[in-house]
């Protein structure tokens, strides 16, 4: 009999599959998405372009892994499907697919068995939606199988270390599907797995560590642009700030990008009255634009309209290839919208718009804007970029240039 079987092989299901199965668990992993499945099954398995993570999948593949369209019956399901946001007035969560796979669970179901959701979810989710989803078993939750709310904790281009080291949040609707859940994740990570009073509050958890982070990021923010009405340095200042000891403000940027930060405010926001998370996601949105103002600047007396603009970093954080919601395409977006031929480079990201060759994006080049701070631009060597440049502005939103350097070096370079 199948032990655990994962819903989801995507960023986080697919990582957590392969982790269970190392620690001899006999898993099937699930995905509705046959390409995937395949993709899985071939020589580049991993989801975020890390080799040691296709390694350790292929090994887990190798063992007691095995993918398939087909769900299968286990013991646990574990359900980690996306929950992207639902377009309408104000961004919601699209539960289509945690409810599809709720109903998927159901008709697997036997009694005994334990379900945990990991999708990030807004509050009341596991016991509303998701529970109604799972009464087509016919079966009583709680009193026949367990249910249990665990979110997922990691980040791209650090899974496997995170998925073992990471505390871990777990929630059951009664104390024995909080004991199965916790029993699951104390068997493969060494951080503490603390037990939440219910799979709500678990759920407003997980959505109030990433909603922290973005308060604090459009708080950054907010200073960047103050600091330049002031004719200050706003990293400079910022570093002396955090030389308080309860001080730590965090680094201002072009905006938010993945997964997690930029979408989890909502969903706490949607059933609350959170003025504040709703100014914070709209100064963190607007940061696009902001950064696109100082581009247009940087170029001069040239228009934007016809000029050619190299936006050096897709993914949405560095060292990555996950470009989901990247602040360096909506930069992109809205520079192109106003007549720039942009040109997009990224060392990590696999795109047909983008070159990993940096040269040939920064060649004749009216301007540059370094949107993500991966470690390469910093070894850029700014007199070969000036050189292959036709203009001299350039925008580093992210902190990640030598200021002195690159001045040295003839560019006229605005930070953020």
């Amino acid at each position: 009999m199948t032990d655990v079987c994962v819903h989801g092989l995507g960023h986080v299901g697919l990582p957590t599959a392969a982790v269970l199965a190392h620690e001899g668990y006999d898993v099937c992993g699930f995905d509705v998405d046959g390409s995937r499945v395949e993709r899985i099954r071939g020589d580049d398995p991993a989801v975020d372009g890390s080799a040691e993570l296709s390694a350790f999948v292929r090994e887990a593949l190798d063992g007691s892994l095995r993918v398939s369209t087909d769900p299968a019956s286990a013991a646990v399901h574990v359900v980690c499907v996306p929950t992207p946001l639902a377009d309408g007035p104000e961004p919601t969560a699209d539960l289509s697919m945690v409810e599809a796979a709720g109903r998927t669970v159901a008709d697997l179901l036997r009694a005994g068995d334990a379900v945990v959701l990991e999708s990030t979810v807004p509050p009341g989710t596991t016991v509303g939606p998701f529970a109604d989803a799972l009464a087509g078993s016919g079966l009583a939750v709680g009193d026949d199988f367990r249910l249990a709310y665990a979110p997922e904790t990691v980040a791209p281009g650090n899974v496997l270390a995170e998925l073992r080291a990471n505390d871990r949040v777990v929630g059951g609707v009664d104390d024995a599907s909080a004991a199965a859940a916790r029993d699951l994740y104390a068997g493969f990570t060494d951080g503490e797995v603390r037990v939440a009073a219910s799979p709500t509050a678990a759920e407003f958890a997980k959505l109030a560590q990433n909603t922290y982070r973005d308060v604090n990021i459009a708080l950054a923010n907010e200073f960047a642009r103050a600091a330049a009405a002031y004719d200050v340095d706003a990293r400079d200042t910022i570093a002396l700030a955090n030389a308080h000891p309860r001080v730590d403000i965090h680094s201002p940027g072009p905006g938010v990008g993945g997964h997690c930060i930029p979408v989890d405010p909502w969903f706490l926001a949607a059933g609350a009255d959170m003025e504040l998370v709703r100014r914070a996601r709209a100064v963190n949105d607007g940061m696009t634009e902001y950064v696109a103002e100082l581009v247009a600047d940087a170029l001069g007396d040239r228009s934007p309209d016809g000029a050619r603009v190299a936006v050096c970093g897709v993914a949405y954080k560095p060292g990555v290839a996950d470009a989901r919601n990247s602040p360096g395409r909506r930069v992109g977006q809205v520079l192109e919208a106003g007549g720039t031929d942009v040109t997009y480079h990224d060392p990590f990201v696999a795109a047909a718009d983008v070159t990993t060759h940096l040269e040939s994006a920064l060649s004749g080049a009216d301007a540059a804007a370094f949107t993500t701070g991966h470690g390469r631009y910093a070894e850029v060597d700014p007199e070969r970029a000036a050189a292959a440049m036709d203009g001299t502005g350039a925008v580093d939103a992210v902190g990640v240039l030598d200021r002195r350097a690159w001045r040295a070096a003839g560019v006229d370079l605005r930070v953020v």
